[in-house]
């Protein structure tokens, strides 16, 4: 019989006294289909705050990768901050930013490394709190721009109106994020599309997810759709739009600078723990012993004090997700 099975572990541990009711409990969460959700997520109380441990979080969708980027940036920070009572660090994955979110409101995660929009998520969300910029191979800011082919006939944003465009996921800072406050700015109406072969409102601009910057290019090269949107960076890369495509495109917009990556830590962090842990990464790019851990750390070169021109565009983009999580999603 298939459909539903006993939670996870449920039934180790009984004892003749109460067996018979644990059984039913344990039945009748199979049943609901909640049993192994609730198993998988400890409740609040399964973990007891330990002021000793600085906990690293991360949301990933490969975990045993981003582990082996992480893990070397925390064993060189952990020695470096005993004298505000750390011993010890662990590395806490999230499958996705409701998961963070969760840990971060727990207490559960003390430091996270993301990009500029699921920051402002983490802090408009659950109160995070951003302590460092992260400049990735030297590149501290980038912008999205918006690209289309030669002889597509569109030159503007505003010529997007009726036409269909590619970004990554929803997910993406400068692939989803970006592009939809930029459309919203614009006075423009993006509308989600079932697939590249569904065509948009005449009033909108239908949008789909190639799921990869790669697939963005291609997609805009084929003409499977009208235009795409990603990073500076991948638009200079050329193993995300080869150089074959970009003879073939231009660029029709280019938004303003806005941060690369952010380094965010929980609120109601220790302010000596925190303060600490901002003293030893903004050293760490003059340390040698940090040189292959940042590296490591998903390309990183150093970390930045936030700057009023840093601060400004993060405000910016809070006030944009408001607008695109109550207008678009």
């Amino acid at each position: 019989m298939g459909g539903f099975g006993y939670p996870a572990g449920c039934m180790r541990g009984s004892t003749p006294r109460g067996s018979e009711l644990r059984t039913f409990l344990c039945f009748l969460l199979g049943f609901l289909g909640i049993g192994n959700a609730l198993a998988a997520e400890p409740a609040p109380t399964a973990v007891a705050d330990d002021a000793t441990e600085l906990v690293l979080g991360r949301i990933s969708d490969d975990p045993k990768a981003h582990y082996e980027q992480l893990k070397p940036l925390l064993d060189f920070v952990v020695p470096r901050m005993r004298d505000v009572g750390i011993t010890r660090g662990r590395i806490l994955m999230a499958r996705d930013t409701q998961q963070m979110l969760s840990y971060l409101r727990r207490g559960r995660v003390d430091w996270v490394t993301e990009t500029a929009g699921t920051a402002m998520q983490l802090q408009q969300r659950a109160g995070a709190q951003p302590l460092l910029l992260t400049e990735r191979s030297g590149v501290s800011r980038y912008h999205t721009v918006f690209f289309v082919r030669n002889d597509s006939g569109l030159d503007s944003l505003d010529d997007l109106r009726g036409h269909s465009i590619a970004f990554q996921n929803t997910g993406s800072t400068s692939a989803y994020v970006v592009p939809v406050i930029t459309l919203l700015d614009a006075g423009l109406k993006p509308e989600i599309l079932l697939s590249p072969n569904d065509t948009p409102s005449p009033d909108t601009v239908g949008y789909v997810f190639a799921r990869s910057e790669v697939n963005i290019a291609a997609w805009v090269h084929k003409r499977l759709v009208d235009a795409g949107a990603f990073s500076s960076l991948d638009w200079n890369n050329d193993r995300r739009m080869l150089p074959a495509f970009r003879n073939d495109m231009k660029v029709i917009h280019a938004t303003p600078d806005y941060p690369r990556a952010l380094e965010m830590v929980r609120a109601g962090l220790d302010p000596a723990v925190k303060a600490r842990l901002r003293e030893v990464l903004l050293q760490a790019a003059d340390d040698p012993e940090a040189a292959a851990a940042m590296k490591q750390f998903f390309g990183t070169t150093r970390f930045l004090p936030l700057d009023a021109e840093s601060e400004h565009a993060l405000g910016q983009l809070r006030g944009g997700i408001v607008r695109v999580r109550e207008k678009v999603e």
